[in-house]
C-alpha cells in the first residue's frame, strides 16, 4: 500500500515537473523574442531611424489583408517543419545540419511521384508526401549511422551530405526533370490530384498558397511530443542526450538511439520539402527552400527542441520574416534590422545559463516543498528530485542538445 502511494505521488510530481519545464521552455522563447524586438527597437533609435513606424509595419503588416496571413502561414509552415527535424536529433545531443540535404531529398521524390506516377486522388496526395518522408529518412540515415556505427562527426558529415544532394538537385533540375520547351529552370508541374488543399478552399477566404500543410504540421508536432515523452524509444532518444554512458550502462542501445534519431528528423524534413512541391509552388524550383534549412535550426533552439513549443518559436519567427519584407515597402527601414533581431534571437537563445538556472531553484523550492509535506504528514519518499522527477540527468537532456 506503502509502495502504491509513493509511486503515485512520483508519478504526480513527475508530471507537475514536465509541465513546468514546458512553461519555463515557452516563457524563455517568449521573453528571448522580446528581449530581440526591445534591441532592434534601440539600434533603429540610435541609427536616427523611426522605431515606431518601423516596428508598427514589422508586427501588424502580416495581419492587415488575408494574403499576407496566407504567407505568414505557408511560410511557417515549411520552417516549423525544419525546425522538429532539426530538434529531434538535437534532444540526443546529436548536432545535425543535414536538413538542407532532406528537404531537397523530399522534394525530388515528392515531385517525381507527383508528376510521373497516377494515383487516384486521395493516393495522389498520401503517396509523394510517404516517398518525401522516406527519402528525408534516407538522407538522415546516413550520416546517423556514420556517427553512431564508425564515430565519424556528424557536423561534418550532414554538411557533405548537404553539398552533395543540393548538387544532384541542381543539376536533374536542370537537365532530366527540366520542363521540355520552357525557357525557365524548373521541372513540370506535379498532377493536380496530388496539390495540397488550400486553406482558402475550405474557409472562403483568399490566403494565397497556404494549404492543410499547416495542420499536417500541427499533427506532426503533436505527434513528436508524444514520441518524445511518452514512447519507449523517445525515452531512449532522451537519455542518450542526457547521459549517453548512463544509458549504456541501463542497457539502452544508445548507436540505435542515435540513428532513430537521425532517421525521425529527417522524414520531417523530407515531409517539408514534399509541403514546397505539392502545396507552394506546385513543381521543383531553383533554390527551393532558401535558407529556411538553417534558419530552421534557429526555431529549434529558440524553442529549446520542445516539439510543442518549435510550433510557436515558428509561428513567431516566420512572421518576423514576413513582417520585415513588409516593413521595408512601407517605411525607410531595410530588412537588415530583421537580420538584426534574428541574431540577436541566436545570440540569446544560444545562452544557455539562465533558463537552466530557472530550472534548478523551481527544482528546489519543489524539493524544499514536497520534505515540508512529508515531514508534516510522515509521507515518505514523496520529494520531487531535483533531475526531474526520477530521470538521470534531466535537467539537462530535457533542454537538448548543449
Amino acid at each position: 500500500m506503502t509502495s502504491t502511494l509513493i509511486e503515485s505521488e512520483d508519478r504526480r510530481e513527475y508530471r507537475a515537473t514536465r509541465r513546468r519545464g514546458l512553461a519555463v521552455d515557452l516563457s524563455m522563447t517568449l521573453a528571448t523574442i522580446l528581449a530581440a524586438l526591445v534591441i532592434g527597437f534601440l539600434v533603429m533609435l540610435a541609427i536616427g531611424k523611426d522605431p515606431i513606424a518601423a516596428y508598427e509595419a514589422l508586427l501588424t503588416g502580416p495581419l492587415e489583408r488575408s494574403f499576407r496571413v496566407g504567407r505568414w502561414l505557408e511560410d511557417a509552415t515549411t520552417l516549423t517543419l525544419l525546425g522538429l527535424s532539426v530538434a529531434i536529433p538535437f534532444r540526443a545531443r546529436q548536432i545535425s545540419l543535414g536538413a538542407e540535404s532532406q528537404v531537397y531529398a523530399g522534394a525530388l521524390a515528392a515531385a517525381t511521384v507527383a508528376i510521373f506516377l497516377p494515383l487516384p486522388p486521395v493516393a495522389a496526395v498520401l503517396v509523394p508526401l510517404a516517398a518525401a518522408a522516406a527519402a528525408g529518412a534516407g538522407m538522415g540515415f546516413v550520416p546517423g549511422s556514420m556517427k553512431a556505427r564508425l564515430g565519424a562527426n556528424e557536423i561534418v558529415a550532414t554538411l557533405m551530405l548537404n553539398a552533395i544532394v543540393v548538387r544532384v538537385y541542381d543539376y536533374l533540375v536542370n537537365g532530366p526533370l527540366k520542363e521540355p520547351g520552357s525557357s525557365a529552370v524548373h521541372s513540370e508541374r506535379i498532377q493536380p490530384d496530388s496539390a495540397l488543399t488550400p486553406l482558402t478552399e475550405w474557409l472562403g477566404i483568399p490566403f494565397g498558397r497556404a494549404n492543410v500543410g499547416f495542420l499536417l504540421m500541427l499533427l506532426t508536432a503533436v505527434a513528436l511530443w508524444l514520441l518524445i515523452t511518452r514512447t519507449p524509444l523517445g525515452y531512449r532518444i532522451r537519455m542518450t542526450g542526457s547521459n549517453p554512458h548512463f544509458a549504456e550502462y541501463g542497457g539502452i542501445r544508445v548507436p540505435r538511439a542515435i540513428e532513430w534519431s537521425f532517421v525521425i528528423g529527417g522524414a520531417v524534413a523530407g515531409l517539408a520539402g514534399a509541403h514546397l512541391v505539392q502545396g507552394v509552388y506546385g513543381r521543383l524550383e531553383p533554390g527551393l527552400a532558401g535558407s529556411l534549412a538553417f534558419e530552421g535550426i534557429v526555431v529549434a533552439l529558440l524553442a529549446r527542441n520542445n516539439p510543442l513549443v518549435v510550433v510557436v518559436a515558428g509561428l513567431f519567427y516566420s512572421y518576423l520574416r514576413a513582417g520585415g519584407d513588409i516593413m521595408e515597402q512601407q517605411t525607410d527601414v531595410g530588412t537588415e534590422i530583421v537580420v538584426v533581431i534574428q541574431a540577436v534571437i541566436v545570440l540569446l537563445v544560444t545562452a544557455q545559463a539562465l533558463p537552466d538556472l530557472l530550472k534548478r531553484r523551481l527544482a528546489r523550492r519543489q524539493a524544499d516543498t514536497s520534505r515540508g509535506r512529508s515531514g508534516a504528514g510522515g509521507q515518505p519518499g514523496g520529494g520531487a528530485r531535483p533531475d526531474g522527477g526520477g530521470r538521470p540527468g534531466a535537467t539537462h537532456g530535457e533542454a537538448g542538445a548543449r
